[in-house]
């Protein structure tokens, strides 16, 4: 993992907590960015594309559920970890419910924030391979044709080309061409390799035609 994924953005409305976390990061090796308030760095977290959150629960002006929140309506992927007080663990476990890598009381111990951050940069590593396999997945089934594309939904949803082909008002051995082509056009030797680029476009969501 080199240092520019190293990134840990410490949200947190206590001054001497950041100065503290971000003294015991820097020294561990770690790129460390603080925060006064969940506002300033909503302001600026769709640039912050590698690294991890340490965010607190409770904040006086967004408190770390809702910034927890806006990060997911924004398709902001970065690993939150939630940091809360003494008697917050009903919180804490809406934070995990909600996605959150780990929660930690304060105070916490030094090893048990590295051990944390450490699993949070190496989700945000899966989450980056995830990315960017969409992205390419995108670009691929970007060169089919509409018709291919329909056919492509049927075999997502895992129906048999008779079935497409009555879905689509067309004959089995149009189905069965279209299939063809959109196998070429993917490069994909095999079913499996047309449902993999497929899933990795978020066409595994898609309903029943």
């Amino acid at each position: 993992m080199n240092d520019h994924t190293r990134i840990v953005y410490v949200v947190d409305d206590d001054e001497a907590i950041r100065q503290s976390i971000s003294f015991m990061l820097r020294r561990a090796g770690y790129t460390v960015v603080t925060y006064a308030s969940g506002t300033e760095f909503l302001k600026v977290a769709t640039t912050a594309t590698q690294g991890c959150v340490l965010l607190d629960v409770r904040m006086p002006d967004i408190d770390g559920l809702e910034v927890q929140a806006r990060l997911a309506e924004q398709g902001i992927m970065l690993p939150v970890i939630m940091l809360t007080g003494h008697g917050e663990v009903t919180l804490a476990v809406r934070a995990v419910k909600a996605g959150a890598i780990e929660f930690l009381e304060k105070p916490f111990e030094r090893s048990a924030l590295i051990a944390a951050i450490d699993e949070a940069l190496n989700q945000a590593g899966r989450n980056d391979r995830i990315q960017l396999a969409s992205a390419e997945a995108f670009v691929r089934l970007a060169v089919l044709t509409e018709r291919e594309r329909d056919v492509l939904g049927g075999l997502v949803l895992g129906r048999p080309n008779k079935l497409i082909a009555f879905d689509l008002g067309i004959s089995t051995r149009t189905v069965e061409a279209h299939r063809s082509n959109l196998m070429d056009k993917l490069s994909a030797r095999s079913l499996s390799d047309v449902l993999r680029i497929a899933f990795a476009a978020g066409l595994g969501d898609a309903e029943p035609m």
